[in-house]
């Protein structure tokens, strides 16, 4: 099937108080013709995390100036992950690996300010993913995936234990969430009625052609997308009543290609993080199979993507020169990309997640 027929197609308690919260909330809302585009990225470092937020300037020349840089509390120390920053309206979210917390993130007009620290349920450590949903913010590390209300912070449905440390990423569809293994396998976690987990997981056993480090994921409704990076099907689609449908990838496959993190893009576009390829591979899909599409060159090698909820932008993080850049590109009405922005280089190595907030 041609890339064109599938770009047609598809499925579709600490801190402040929740008061306080809430009118920082309405005071960012009164700001919101004026604010700007900005991306959030974190350090990750072992001895202190810390975010980093950029604004995007799309006038004259364009830019990706950074505005800020402040410490969460907290340690990093996170590998071989993806979304450990997230942003959904005027909250986001960043795990710290070495800390066994998440901070929370509020936005007020171009600024991004710390809020609370949430501390993980008892025996759950390492975090290094995020997801936001609804009411819950979602939380994987090496021993646990969980919910917590949103904003308030506290565990809001049973554990789940994870059955090794390989958890890469934690993403959430409307009635399950879905944890990626880098040891070769999908964990299925369907939710309650309230959007918390119901304390239940089914394991996905992936194909031989598929189950190669399985790292990025994101939804599409409740059709999963994810990447088994080093399989030369490195990426597949996944639906609720666990069907999977492998999707070839770039060739030659790893190790010189592997798509390892993902972004859903509108309609029927999904765009991943080529780490070994420098590059941004692009594919098309429905909810029962589809096609590589292309890759976009970068200067190094990304490691974690996003889109903007608008749709017409699309960040990457990457290292090159033993530095760690964030690039934008703009998402035209095909899904081709174009560069806009590229960061300068703030003396740190690498970045851990990356995420919008418009």
């Amino acid at each position: 099937m041609s890339p064109e027929k599938f770009h047609r197609s598809g499925p579709w308690r600490s801190g402040l108080t929740l008061a306080a919260l809430l009118f920082v909330s309405a005071l960012a809302a009164l700001a919101q013709g004026q604010r700007s585009t900005l991306v959030i990225t974190s350090t990750n470092e072992a001895s202190g995390n810390s975010v980093v937020v950029f604004k995007l300037g799309t006038g004259g020349t364009p830019s990706l100036a950074m505005t800020e840089k402040f410490t969460t509390g907290g340690k990093g120390g996170a590998s071989t992950n993806a979304g450990i920053v997230q942003f959904n309206g005027e909250l986001g979210a960043v795990a710290n690996y070495g800390s066994n917390t998440v901070s929370q993130l509020t936005r007020y007009g171009d600024a991004i300010v710390l809020a609370r620290t949430i501390q993980l349920a008892p025996d759950c450590e390492n975090p290094d993913s995020v997801a936001l949903s609804g009411n819950h913010v979602f939380v994987v590390g090496s021993t646990c995936a969980e919910s917590h209300a949103w904003p308030q912070g506290y565990v809001d449905g049973p554990v789940v234990s994870m059955p090794d440390t390989s958890a890469a990423q934690i993403a959430v569809g409307n009635t399950w969430a879905a944890v990626t293994l880098s040891s070769g396998s999908v964990l299925q976690l369907p939710l309650a009625q309230d959007g918390a987990l119901n304390g239940s997981s089914n394991t996905i056993t992936l194909p031989l052609n598929a189950n190669m480090v399985p790292l990025g994921e994101a939804f599409w409704g409740n059709v999963l997308g994810f990447t088994p990076a080093h399989s030369p099907d490195s990426f597949a689609i996944l639906d609720e009543n666990q069907n999977l449908y492998p999707i070839a990838g770039p060739t030659p496959s790893f190790p010189i290609n592997a798509p390892c993190w993902v972004a859903k893009g509108s309609g029927n576009i999904w765009y991943t993080g080529n780490s070994p390829g420098d590059a941004i591979s692009i594919f098309f899909s429905d909810d029962q199979g589809g096609v590589f599409y292309k890759s976009v060159g970068l200067p190094g090698s990304p490691t974690d993507v996003t889109v903007s909820p608008d749709g017409s932008w699309l960040a990457v993080i990457y290292t090159a020169a033993s530095n760690a850049y964030v690039a934008v590109f703009a998402i035209d009405g095909h899904g081709d990309l174009s560069p806009v922005a590229t960061s300068p280089a703030i003396g740190v190595a690498s970045f851990s997640g990356v995420a919008f907030s418009e």
